[in-house]
């Protein structure tokens, strides 16, 4: 393939309720290494030719392997929740069932788990100079998303544990042999790969206030050729090949967010959605706004609350504010010094969305408060007193 050459494949066809043992996988890309990946109604396929490394966190064969003839991605089963709920009664017995649906040897298979919907599989590719890295991956994190460090779910103890939905499982196919300690470098570079895309989507942890840097259960596998005259022993950032497998997961997981969570630079364009990573909803501003004068109508105050949200404008100043409030918690603004700047910020909204209105800042805001308090009553303030024409023109 030329150099810099690049291909998205997305497979978003109907669902196929056949049994395994029955169905026939769809062809949706072929490496020119020969790696083949298919869908079936519930899993991602990749066969492999012969001699390929594999290096993986799968329960089935995972670890590294150069005796592997496939690796599958598959979808559990709505419902259930905990190991023992699933076909065989353990993780890896389920895996090894799975393999032989999709008619592979268990022995010689390695397997992901996911709840994402196969359709949403995204596949990106890149090469350079006869190297060609691929990305094949399906992603969720609407619900299981997480932050390095973030308060745990459970205690696993005696190998059990429980089923979390939200995951973002990669396949990374490198065409070019790696020496063992190269190919965990690669898992390194993917997955900091993945936290930048999720950084840039601004992807809130469900468990705290911070910002994703992935799922809890995520899961990845990197395969390399070691039939290929290449040798490269080198896969962090300031190598190539560490530029080839970032530019690919990132993409990927961009692209697979948006197709299973619809997740993408323009949905998070609100300013409601921002605030959710702080617990903050249009509960929380009825609440605030409720309180204030002006005509109490519930119905009216959401509507155009939900309408001035999407403001860009107001959504770039909430954006600010957010970051005090981030570099406050990281230590890097003084708390009182934040709020200050922050208060500052708020008292330019009028001029910044154009109202006419004035607004009584005094009674609105007080330093001694949290910078979240003053921005959601001023902002309630607007959303309860300006009118919708001055406040929701999405040209702005």
């Amino acid at each position: 393939m030329a150099s810099g050459s690049r291909k998205i494949i997305q497979s978003q066809a109907s669902e196929s309720v056949a049994d395994h043992r029955e169905e026939k996988g769809v062809l949706l890309f072929e490496t020119t290494g020969k790696e083949k990946v298919y869908r079936y109604s519930d899993s991602i396929l990749l066969m492999l030719p012969e001699g390929r490394k594999i290096l993986s966190t799968s329960w089935l064969n995972g670890g590294y392997r150069e005796d592997l003839r496939s690796v599958f991605n598959h979808r559990v089963p709505k419902g259930k929740h905990a190991p023992k709920d699933l076909d065989g009664g353990s993780i890896p017995a389920y895996l090894s069932i799975i393999a032989k649906r999709l008619g592979l040897e268990p022995a010689t298979s390695s397997g992901l788990l996911t709840a994402a919907n196969m359709n949403n599989v995204s596949i990106v590719t890149r090469s350079f100079r006869g190297v060609e890295v691929t990305a094949v991956m399906t992603a969720g994190i609407e619900v299981n998303g997480g932050r390095a460090g973030d308060p745990a779910s459970y205690y696993q103890e005696n190998g059990s544990h429980q089923f979390i939905q939200g995951t973002i499982n990669t396949i990374l196919v490198i065409g070019a042999d790696l020496p063992e300690y190269t190919m965990a470098r690669a898992i390194i570079t993917a997955t900091e790969a993945k936290t930048v895309a999720l950084q840039q989507l601004m992807a809130p942890s469900r468990y705290s206030r911070g910002i994703a840097t992935g799922s809890g259960t995520d899961m990845i596998a990197v395969v390399a050729d070691g039939t290929s005259p290449l040798l490269l022993t080198d896969a962090g950032q300031h190598s190539k090949l560490g530029e080839l497998i970032g530019t690919v997961v990132i993409e990927c997981t961009l692209k697979a967010l948006e197709l299973q969570s619809e997740l993408t630079p323009l949905s998070q364009r609100d300013m409601l959605v921002r605030l959710e990573r702080f617990g903050i909803g249009e509960t929380d501003y009825w609440k605030a706004a409720s309180g204030m004068e002006g005509d109490n109508r519930k119905a009216a105050f959401f509507k155009t609350l939900r309408e001035m949200s999407k403001n860009p404008v107001l959504v770039g100043a909430t954006c600010s504010i957010l970051h005090i409030a981030d570099e406050v918690t990281w230590g890097l603004i003084p708390e009182t010094a934040g709020r200050r700047v922050a208060i500052s910020v708020m008292k330019g909204l009028p001029q910044m969305l154009d109202i006419e209105a004035y607004l009584p800042f005094g009674e609105l805001t007080d330093e001694k408060d949290t910078i979240l308090d003053n921005w959601v009553r001023v902002t309630a303030w607007i959303a309860k007193n300006c009118g919708l024409g001055e406040l929701c023109d999405p040209g702005l």
